[in-house]
């Protein structure tokens, strides 16, 4: 059989959730194409992007593919003569590369589930989260709130990554997501290295509240309450001032009636939570003339939260 696959980009943190928190983007996400070959292991076609490797050793989703299919042969899915059998993969990025919207986990998460649809489906929702952390681990440092997001879809907590544990959290219907995209990267390797080794119990004691408060807020529906909680004094003050534009962009979104605003992810790009109905247009246009006023070309949308997460698409 040969599966499409799909994964949403997605905002991580959301805030004061540095690699705990995640949520994902509707909209275009990063497509895998996967057929079954007669060679073991994984090929990669097409990786979607000329800086982006063919070696499958090297690319998230090969590395994901990789794992999913160990697993499988693990239980039992044997392919040709009673061997785990090999995969060919064609990538398609609609997730801009060090974007801070989740590009290496919407790879990842797309090519586990287009290669376990291949398989015949015999991997479980934990099974694939645990192979896109091994792809995520090797590209861009341990965490799964890009990931857990991307593969489960809606709002999640990574509550332990040993053992992984990945929470679903209720959505509020009333909320939708402004994501602004400037013309401007930055690597995450480059991001997570100027955040601080140590933090003081103070500002360690004002993070968990404000994950509590965000975390009650969703179960609740107060948005207001959830506009508060995203209040990040541990990695959004020190990338800020790497950001061209972003300060001018959050005091623009909030000024437009933005119920909060951080940076997605690692960066470049920010993401304004609004309530639906309200001044989600306003809020785009605000953010993306706030960065041009900075010489930074940007395009800002109104996105719905992705429900679905990774899933076929064709098979």
């Amino acid at each position: 059989m040969i599966a499409l696959a799909r994964a949403p980009a997605t905002v991580a943190n959301l805030g004061p959730g540095l690699d705990v928190l995640g949520l994902a983007l509707a909209g275009e996400g990063d497509r895998v194409r996967a057929e079954p070959s007669e060679h073991p292991g994984v090929t990669i076609r097409s990786s979607g992007h000329p800086e982006l490797p063919l070696d499958p050793t090297r690319n998230t989703a090969g590395i994901a593919a990789m794992s999913v299919l160990r697993r499988a042969g693990a239980q039992g899915a044997p392919g040709a003569r009673g061997t785990t059998c090999g995969v060919v993969l064609a990538v398609t990025k609609g997730v801009p590369l060090s974007g801070g919207q989740g590009g290496s986990a919407a790879s990842a998460a797309a090519a586990a589930v287009a290669v376990n649809a291949v398989l015949g489906g015999r991997l479980g929702a934990n099974d694939l989260l645990e192979a896109c952390l091994e792809a995520e681990t090797a590209v861009a440092g341990r965490h799964a709130d890009n990931l857990g997001a991307a593969l489960l879809g809606g709002i999640v907590l990574v509550r332990s990554l040993d053992p992984l544990d990945v929470v679903r959290l209720p959505v509020p219907e009333r909320l939708v997501v402004v994501i602004a995209e400037p013309d401007q990267r930055l690597e995450t390797a480059e991001a997570r290295a100027l955040l601080p080794e140590r933090v003081d119990r103070a500002l360690a004691v004002h993070q968990a509240a404000q994950v509590g408060a965000l975390v009650a807020a969703l179960a609740s529906g107060d948005l207001a309450l959830l506009g508060r909680a995203i209040d990040d004094r541990i990695a959004e003050p020190v990338r800020a001032p790497r950001l061209i534009g972003f300060a001018e962009a959050k005091a623009a979104a909030l000024g437009a009636g933005a119920l909060a605003c951080s940076i997605s992810g690692s960066g470049p790009a920010a993401f304004a939570l609004v309530e639906r109905g309200g001044a989600g247009e306003r809020v785009a246009e605000a953010m993306a003339a706030a960065y041009r006023s900075r010489g930074v070309a940007c395009r800002a949308r109104v996105a719905e939260i992705d429900r679905a997460g990774a899933r076929l698409e064709e098979t």
